[in-house]
């Protein structure tokens, strides 16, 4: 073996090992610094109890503390801080329920959702997804949950409870599919048109959060993807590999409300790929039509009854109304409690 060779293999070796090392450090320092958190939520929780008889204690006993702390041990202590770490300890009564996984700052992302099962399902997003705090952030404010649940059509307490337990499951092509898709990162303004070609093109340069917002396991295989047919040449506008469904996904951009023509289109793209792409291992491959606007009768009709799984849904250029987007979920979820004690 040359020199050369040799202070290379050792090179690659000693990275390794460094950048492991790095890394648990990092989940041990974590761990570390959320069971303290955790403890000191704790110390303020059972000292106001003590003194629960005087109204203003507890506020006047954060500002205290912060004061004191902050000289001593410098910054991490504001009333803020102190207010989140007493949250912390009364949403996660038992530390065991802490995830290492995620840092303080997630931790202070979550606690201002006030309902347990939205907040429970972004942690657990969270953690299966790896998102970063901003990933975390975008998919809050996109509200992620809601058009999930809305997704389903009818809402019902067993959807609401998984996702809440487990996150999204994958294990139908139907899971994979939201209604309505987010494409604010493009920062196209929302009634300004744009041409396929264009929207194509803006989304490949942003893939990174493209495939964050399609959510778990989207491989990009590429744009304009060529069949041909007879001497006829077709082009899927993008095609992606989920790897835990273990389908081909076959995305169509319409700038365009849905129309029939595009569910047959893509209906044959499907078939194509089902018998000339798939391999042994694939599952048989997803179609989703992206467009505009869709109505229900359109939809029923255009993809009722095709053996392949075809789905369209809408996208839009702008963070939805976060406030409708929760009333229709709880007027959903209203409506099958009534049903239920009919």
């Amino acid at each position: 073996m040359s020199d050369l060779k040799c202070t290379t293999s050792m090179l690659h070796e000693i990275r390794e090992l460094l950048i492991n090392a790095r890394q648990r450090v990092a989940v041990k320092v974590n761990t570390e610094l959320l069971s303290t958190y955790w403890k000191i939520g704790k110390i303020i929780i059972n000292n106001e109890q003590k003194n629960k008889e005087r109204a203003d204690y507890g506020k006047q006993t954060l500002k205290q503390l912060s004061k004191y702390l902050t000289a001593e041990f410098g910054k991490g202590f504001s009333v803020s801080n102190l207010y989140n770490m007493r949250l912390f300890y009364m949403q996660y009564q038992k530390f065991q329920t802490v995830s290492g996984k995620l840092s303080w700052s997630h931790y202070c992302e979550l606690f201002v959702i006030s309902d347990q099962n939205k907040r429970s399902f972004y942690e657990k997003e969270a953690i299966n997804s790896g998102w970063s705090i901003r990933e975390l952030k975008r998919q809050i404010s996109t509200s992620l949950y809601e058009r999930l649940l809305l997704s389903e059509g009818k809402t019902n307490k067993e959807t609401v409870l998984a996702l809440a337990k487990k996150g999204i499951e994958m294990t139908t092509p139907s899971d994979i599919i939201k209604d309505p898709y987010v494409f604010e990162f493009l920062g196209v303004p929302e009634n300004k048109p744009m041409l396929e070609s264009d929207l194509e093109k803006a989304l490949v340069a942003q893939i990174e959060k493209f495939l964050l917002e399609l959510g778990h396991g989207f491989m990009f295989v590429g744009t304009q993807q060529r069949i041909t047919l007879n001497n006829t040449h077709y082009y899927v506008d993008m095609v992606f590999y989920n790897k835990i469904l273990r389908a081909y996904v076959l995305i169509e951009l319409k700038t365009t409300k849905l129309t029939p023509e595009a569910a047959g289109q893509l209906n044959m793209y499907l078939n194509y790929y089902a018998a000339e792409i798939n391999d042994e291992h694939d599952n048989p491959p997803i179609g989703i039509i992206l467009c505009t606007d869709k109505d229900s009768i359109t939809a029923e009709y255009a993809l009722g009854g095709l053996s392949n799984n075809i789905f369209a849904s809408r996208y839009v250029y702008y963070i939805p109304n976060k406030e409708q987007l929760i009333a229709q979920v709880k007027a959903v979820l209203n409506e099958w409690h009534k049903q239920e004690n009919e």
